[in-house]
């Protein structure tokens, strides 16, 4: 699933089932998804059938109908082989994943006890079972740890072979059928019935057995196809006009003539260009959960960002304790290492062992405390002990803060507590200015100080974000922080605009508030808290490490659990829709070679005067006619490295993308054309073939 171990377009594996696929796909069903190939198809098998009753007739110049016959059922089959290709890669990769899934007998727990399991095979689990996975085990489905740690090889479904540590009662809490447990063990909620886990979803999208096409691609299909009927009417009237000159047109020249006029290029490629920006994105590991959310990323106006492992490298670290006037560090550090007991984030980890290390405060009987532990929320934005002998907070400055205001009333001595509050406030917009994040700590109303938790902005993230300004996309940091933590951080990464203090409810009235404006939003996420706003967003990437809400929300899945991807996320899409756009510009602007050739030739014994427009000096006009139509097929062939590669992307605004296009695109289709029509004419001319 790494970029290295893509499929290569010129891999015998891949091309060599495509050319089967290229006439399987000529079945009327799978035609009738393209109009613009199901049109040729059609008037293909027409001239076919009047060619075998010419045949049987013994009419004259058969062997240039033929040829031109010949021709258009190979532009079909080239516009299926493009598909085909594209399909192809999918496959291959969907193989890959086959061989790695195994057949696994699980531990299925019966009671509390780990020895109480009996061995099932892993495609009896249901919903809700509880297994037992420990080291060298594979896990037999999808699931969320209940119970233990431990490190686990994602090889069979990033090809990252690093083991990760998974865990229960946090965001890492996911884990994937497939997937083996190196060390330790854990016990695992199954979420996934057989059939419907994570890796036979990935499975069927990268086969492509899923996609459907995108709203832009529904619209560009409508528009081919009006222009491809409007073409049918030119066509139909062509006839008359001859009759009144006192001529006919035979009408193997007029299918010829409505083949070229039609934009069969862009036809035959639509869909390869589609499945193409899918399988770019799975070479990155990640997966799209649908062709839309591609699109969509190609589009996206405002890009929100976690501050924490996204812009910053994540993982804060407690690095001092600041106590208020009359409070000594020992008592505010051993404060802070009971609220901290219960929080599972990194920092309130952190901040247990830096209390150990620097204040020797080691291990304590919690049973003689009678605590009971209150986990950090996103709501809160706290956590701490409630015993019998004190009840301890820490969290965001101002959340501690409203907490003792909520209690101010129960304890004393108003004029001590307002004096730690300036302390608290000093201390706290100190570390804010340095970049830093402060959580306060208070034990029964009584404010003790301020922990200093300390991230570092990753090397590089501001230029990337400038990148993003470049292609008029609008970044905005969230953050838990406090606003001056916030601003500090966000004026040294670059961001265009941050939120601080963000609740999962101002994060999902953020992106609503941004959609009212009528633009896209896009957004990573890895908690449960995450899922509202990933479900709400145009492209939600959830991380394969996160809950199961997250990847249930989201319209994309990181497989590598990297946030600073969604950038990369963005730039695939707008590769598809720069793709997309520059094969449409070139396959409009080669019919207008084409149709130099062709007309010239179609006319020029009714209205002689129209050889002046034989420009490219084409040897006779059934030369000129069969070698717009052998032009026309090989194109498509021609052009499906490209399609399937993508354009080379930059990050430059919508008005000069166009002019780039058309000069490289336009004008490139323009003289294209005329040099290959006119080698194929000197080819055919060399050969006699008419």
């Amino acid at each position: 699933m790494s970029q290295s171990k893509s499929a290569s377009i010129m891999d015998a594996r891949i091309l060599i089932p495509a050319i089967g696929g290229a006439f399987r796909k000529l079945d009327p069903r799978s035609l009738a998804r393209n109009p613009v190939m199901f049109v040729v198809a059609v008037v293909s098998a027409l001239t076919t059938v009047l060619f075998l009753k010419d045949l049987a007739t013994g009419a004259s110049n058969l062997g240039f109908s033929f040829q031109i016959i010949l021709w258009l059922w190979f532009t079909v089959l080239f516009a299926n082989f493009a598909e085909a290709v594209a399909e192809g890669r999918g496959k291959a990769q969907a193989d890959s994943l086959r061989r790695s899934r195994t057949e696994t007998q699980a531990k299925l727990l019966a009671g509390d006890s780990r020895s109480d399991f009996k061995l099932v095979p892993g495609t009896g689990l249901k919903v809700g079972d509880i297994v037992l996975v420990e080291a060298g085990d594979i896990i037999p489905s999808d699931g969320e740890i209940i119970e233990g740690i431990a490190s686990v090889n994602e090889a069979a479904i990033t090809g990252e072979s690093a083991p990760v540590i998974r865990e229960s009662g946090g965001d890492r809490s996911a884990v994937t059928g497939g997937t083996q447990v190196l060390s330790d063990w854990i016990r695992v909620r199954i979420t996934a019935a057989a059939g419907s886990t994570f890796l036979d979803r990935m499975i069927a999208l990268v086969e492509g057995a899923e996609r459907q096409k995108t709203p832009n691609e529904i619209a560009l299909n409508i528009l081919l196809a009006a222009m491809t009927l409007i073409f049918v009417m030119a066509v139909a009237t062509i006839p008359s006009f001859a009759a009144y000159a006192g001529g006919a047109i035979p009408v193997i020249v007029l299918v010829a003539l409505f083949v070229t006029l039609i934009p069969t290029t862009i036809g035959a490629l639509l869909s390869a260009i589609g499945i193409a920006g899918m399988d770019r994105l799975v070479r990155f590991n990640v997966l799209a959960m649908s062709g839309r959310a591609v699109e969509a990323a190609g589009d996206i106006d405002t890009l929100l960002l976690d501050k924490t492992g996204t812009i910053t490298l994540g993982n804060r670290q407690a690095t001092e304790f600041r106590p208020v006037s009359g409070v000594s560090e020992h008592e505010l550090a051993d404060a802070a290492q009971l609220a901290s007991l219960a929080d599972e984030t990194p920092e309130g980890r952190s901040i247990v062992v830096l209390a150990k290390e620097k204040y020797g405060i080691r291990a304590r009987d919690m049973a003689s405390l009678n605590a009971t532990f209150v986990p950090f929320t996103a709501q809160s934005r706290m956590s701490g002990i409630d015993s019998d002998g004190a009840s301890i907070r820490k969290g965001a400055v101002d959340a501690v803060l409203k907490y003792v205001d909520q209690i101010s009333s129960k304890t004393g001595n108003a004029r001590a507590r307002n004096e730690a509050v300036r302390d608290i406030q000093s201390i706290s917009d100190e570390i804010a200015k340095k970049g830093g994040t402060p959580l306060a700590v208070v034990r029964d109303g009584r404010l003790l100080g301020v922990i200093h938790l300390k991230d570092i902005v990753k090397g590089g993230i501001r230029e990337r974000f400038a990148e993003l300004r470049r292609m008029g996309i609008r970044t905005v940091m969230i953050t838990g922080d406090n606003p001056m933590t916030a601003a500090a951080i966000a004026a040294e990464a670059g961001v265009d605009d941050f939120l601080a203090q963000a609740t999962p409810e101002d994060k999902l009235r953020l992106i609503r508030d941004e959609q009212a404006k009528g633009k896209l939003v896009a957004m990573c996420g890895d908690g449960t808290n995450d899922a509202p706003a990933l479900a709400q967003s145009d492209v939600g990437v959830a991380m394969n490490t996160g809950t199961v809400a997250a990847r249930e929300a989201g319209n994309m899945i990181d497989l590598d659990s990297d946030p600073t991807k969604l950038i990369e996320i963005v730039e695939i899409g707008k590769q598809l829709l720069m793709t997309r756009g520059s094969l449409t510009t070139f396959s409009i602007a080669n019919d207008v070679a084409k149709y130099f050739a062709i007309l010239p030739a179609m006319f020029v014994t009714l209205y002689p005067h129209l050889g002046a427009l034989n420009i490219m000096g084409l040897s006779t006009p059934e030369s000129a006619i069969l070698s717009a139509i052998i032009f026309n097929a090989l194109i498509i062939i021609a052009l499906i490295p490209l399609a399937l590669k993508g354009v080379a992307y930059r990050a430059i605004g919508a008005g000069p993308l166009l002019r780039r296009n058309l000069l490289i695109y336009g004008l490139g289709g323009l003289i294209v054309p005329f040099a290959g029509i006119k080698l194929i004419d000197m080819a055919i001319t060399a050969l006699h073939l008419v």
